[in-house]
């Protein structure tokens, strides 16, 4: 009741679960506007594979960090947390709630606890190094070396997640201290807002349905065509390569497999993201569940937005 730190809304889940329809729903029912925390959304020309949501789907509600930079550049989590303070900021000024919504942990980390990784600056040629003795060794070599020296975080990753193991091991490398012991540092630091947090869930087989029902609608909207348009206008993507839904379409496209076989890999790879995001937010104690489709079962489809809606009223007073 005397915390004076100004108040938030944050929704999170996995991919799929339905975060951006409900967010926006929140956001027309509190005066709210968006602020999004997805890694790959802050990419110009990445709407397809990244499930942007469209303007029809925003239905007038302004969504903040969405298109941000061109997809031949690196952007990271310090850029992310700087301009995502601002954007809440502004919201703030403007008498609103600010509703930070979105799937990737380490960005809503970022704002709700200040985390960074060590030094805040990316070790491009560090990343390069390592990203090319995966390349030459196999991913699982690079990811027996994350696990000898930070198991705790090569638990929650793929072997082939090869971006965030890398990303572990410069950080690693870089500071001598594993990343899993950074992120327990910074656990019960007191940030500068009054956050509630909202964790959507479903139960699996609905969720993997889901994922593959989205997968195909991607492909019907012109998923190939989005990465095929990408990569003759950026021909080097640093980030995209390895993104999901572009590295198996990208595979697709250079001969490597059948669209069928990508279109299998990038649901596979896409059930096995959902089930690593599930494990990283259900580490956050902070986070107050609802079972969406329990609550859709038992009163409808508009129901869940209206059970968080009353949720977030008595927890943001």
């Amino acid at each position: 009741m005397n915390d004076s730190r100004p108040a938030i809304a944050v929704i999170v889940g996995p991919t799929a679960v339905g975060k951006s329809k409900l967010a926006v729903d929140v956001a027309l029912a509190m005066d709210g506007e968006i602020v999004t925390a997805d890694s790959m959304q802050v990419y110009r020309g990445m709407d397809i594979g990244t499930d942007k949501p469209t303007p029809e789907q925003r239905r007038g509600v302004p969504h903040h960090m969405i298109d941000v930079c061109d997809p031949d550049r690196r952007f990271n989590v310090a850029e992310y947390r700087t301009m995502a303070h601002a954007c809440i900021a502004q919201i703030l000024e403007r008498g609103r709630l600010p509703i930070v919504a979105g799937g990737t942990g380490l960005y809503i980390k970022a704002i709700l606890d200040d985390f960074l990784f060590p030094d805040e600056g990316p070790d491009y040629a560090l990343r390069e190094e390592l990203e090319a003795e995966a390349a030459r060794q196999g991913p699982a070599a690079l990811y027996e070396r994350l696990l000898q020296v930070d198991p705790g975080t090569a638990r929650r990753l793929h072997p082939n997640d090869v971006r965030r193991v890398v990303r572990a091991l410069e950080v690693y490398l870089r500071s001598g201290k594993p990343l899993s012991v950074h992120i327990a540092e910074s656990a019960g630091k007191k940030g500068r807002y009054r956050a509630v947090q909202v964790g959507l869930t479903r139960p699996r087989p609905v969720l993997y349905r889901r994922i593959e029902e989205r997968v195909d609608d991607q492909i019907r909207r012109g998923l190939v065509d989005e990465v095929r348009r990408l990569m003759e206008r950026y021909p080097t993507m640093p980030v995209a390569r390895q993104a999901l839904g572009y590295k198996e379409i990208l595979a697709y496209l250079q001969g490597e497999c059948s669209l069928e076989e990508a279109i299998a890999l990038l649901k596979r790879n896409t059930r096995r993201f959902a089930k690593r995001q599930f494990t990283w937010f259900r580490r956050d104690q902070r986070i107050h569940w609802f079972d969406i489709e329990a609550i859709e079962n038992a009163a409808g489809p508009d129901e869940p937005a209206a059970v968080v809606v009353r949720y977030l009223k008595e927890a943001l007073v």
